[in-house]
């Protein structure tokens, strides 16, 4: 028995090995990337016979091959046999047997797994980017066209959990927005590094064969080679850039969504979700929870946590060609996304069907004085007195105002009178109109139109910037789908005319 052990085991492979690496490796090879596999192969395939590394001979026999091959397997039927390596041998092997070994083994020339490896994953990543991309965008425009909608809706607006200033809804979406564009832009330059090809990078220094770099990353839709060969399968930093920016994203955005829960409380109020998003308590009928923002808040962490652990596999490793970046970090990447597009998607559905409930805002605005500060400026502004002094006494106008649970624009007046009898030594000039109005939430907006203001004309002035913004990211991402688009298309062509020039 013992000597069986050390038989079985001097064959490669072990079968803890196969169960444990290989099969796991094999299976996730022909689920996410066969198709990205087919690619490479064929736009290889192409830069040889235009090279003339390969004659048409020889090009042709491979070309009607790869042909054969994608009619008649499936790669989802497969099953790991431990009869080779991995998946780039078995169809290695496939061609082979179609071809003979020497036709078949040319297709491998001036080629490595090592480049071949981060090409496929890039190729595997860029429409996860692009899709992740795209559903920002739809974020995006449902934030602006709420902002839009509700630009001159009031709200309170919080600082350290208690209320501090009114503010506007669109304001307030104003600077998620911002926000979720950088975001986006940090996005699209980390999708930026993705697109540049590594192949041709061969095992580690390029090749002595008269190779094309930049037809192989044109045909396969790479923008451009990515040009230092060591960098081509050494450096991680196209990994890196991509999770850190969708990290960020769910970081960001998780901010937000603790303030629509916190606004969506019973004793806040001031957001409502229709009952399309409202569940039910299975004892106490009169409960209504807004769940979706519990599953956002939930599924955001979740996303953000996944992004960082792939950051954190990069942690220490070598600067050279290694395991830790490959296949099975990138599948756990893909998991950070497919979590990622569930909150990019309820988000935008709870934000476009919410609602302010305006006299909840009201009452909160009345019972906290958040309109105390204008007071002050105002002080300043009419009266000439300090900021300091006029301070003192808002505070004590908002003091007296809380203290009999009074209405400020309707019951400060007196308040006020006193205090700034007691401060200045004489009458304020304003009357109890003037006060109320003076210390309602409209004006409060309303003189607040420095650049970046909720006033209306600097906060259209900002929406006409974000429209341009967002317009921007869909020309990008249009111009970036009909370049890989038209490559697709050329090697789509270039396969069958290769094929037949026997």
């Amino acid at each position: 028995m013992g000597s069986l052990q050390v038989n079985d085991r001097s064959r490669f492979p072990d079968p803890v090995y196969r169960e444990t690496v290989l099969k796991p490796l094999f299976d996730g090879a022909r689920h996410f990337h066969a198709e990205a596999l087919r690619r490479i192969d064929r736009a290889h395939l192409v830069m040889l016979v235009e090279t003339g590394i390969l004659d048409a001979g020889q090009g042709a026999a491979i070309a009607r091959a790869l042909q054969a091959m994608e009619r008649e397997i499936d790669p989802a039927a497969l099953a790991y046999g431990g009869d080779v390596e991995d998946y780039f041998f078995y169809m290695e092997r496939e061609l082979k047997q179609r071809t003979g070994a020497d036709i078949g083994g040319r297709l491998h020339t001036a080629r490595s797994r090592n480049d071949i490896d981060h090409c496929f994953l890039k190729l595997g990543l860029k429409p996860r980017i692009d899709g992740l991309l795209a559903a920002c965008r739809r974020l995006l425009a449902g934030l602006i066209a709420v902002a839009t909608r509700d630009r001159d809706v009031l709200i309170v607006a919080y600082t350290h959990g208690q209320p501090a200033q009114p503010t506007t809804y669109g304001h307030y979406l104003g600077a998620i927005i911002e926000v979720l564009i950088r975001d986006i832009e940090r996005i699209e330059a980390a999708r930026a590094i993705v697109d540049l090809s590594p192949m041709g990078a061969a095992a580690i220094t390029t090749s002595g064969f008269p190779i094309d770099r930049h037809r192989v990353a044109w045909l396969l839709g790479f923008a451009a080679p990515l040009q230092n060969a060591y960098s081509c399968i050494a450096a991680t930093d196209y990994l890196t850039s991509t999770y850190s920016a969708i990290g960020l994203l769910f970081l960001h955005l998780g901010r937000p969504i603790q303030d629509f829960q916190f606004w969506s409380s019973f004793e806040v109020g001031q957001l409502y979700l229709p009952n399309a998003f409202v569940q039910i308590s299975s004892i106490m009928p009169q409960k209504r929870n807004p769940v979706p923002f519990e599953h956002l808040r939930h599924l955001a962490s979740q996303t953000c946590g996944r992004a960082r652990a792939v950051v954190d596999v990069m942690h220490n490793t070598p600067f050279t060609d290694m395991t830790d970046s490959e296949a099975e970090t990138h599948e756990m990447g893909y998991q950070a996304v497919d979590a990622g597009l569930r909150v990019l998607d309820l988000m935008t559905a709870t934000i476009e069907a919410g609602r302010i409930d305006p006299d909840r805002v009201a009452v909160n605005l009345s019972r906290s004085c958040a309109t105390i500060t204008e007071l002050a400026d105002w002080l300043v502004r009419s009266e000439g007195l300090s900021f300091r002094l006029g301070h003192e006494i808002a505070a004590d106008v908002a003091r007296a105002v809380v203290a009999m649970a009074g209405d400020l624009p309707t019951d400060g007046f007196s308040a006020f009178k006193t205090a700034f009898e007691h401060h200045v030594g004489r009458s304020p000039a304003a009357n109890a109109a003037e006060f109320a109005r003076m210390v309602s939430p409209e004006h409060f907006v309303a003189v607040r139109d420095r650049f970046g203001g909720p006033a209306p004309a600097v906060l259209d002035r900002a929406l006409d910037g974000y429209r341009a913004a967002l317009a921007g990211f869909e020309t990008k991402a249009q111009q970036i789908a009909a370049r890989e688009a038209q490559a697709a298309a050329e090697l789509d062509r270039r396969i069958p005319e290769i094929a037949e020039c026997a």
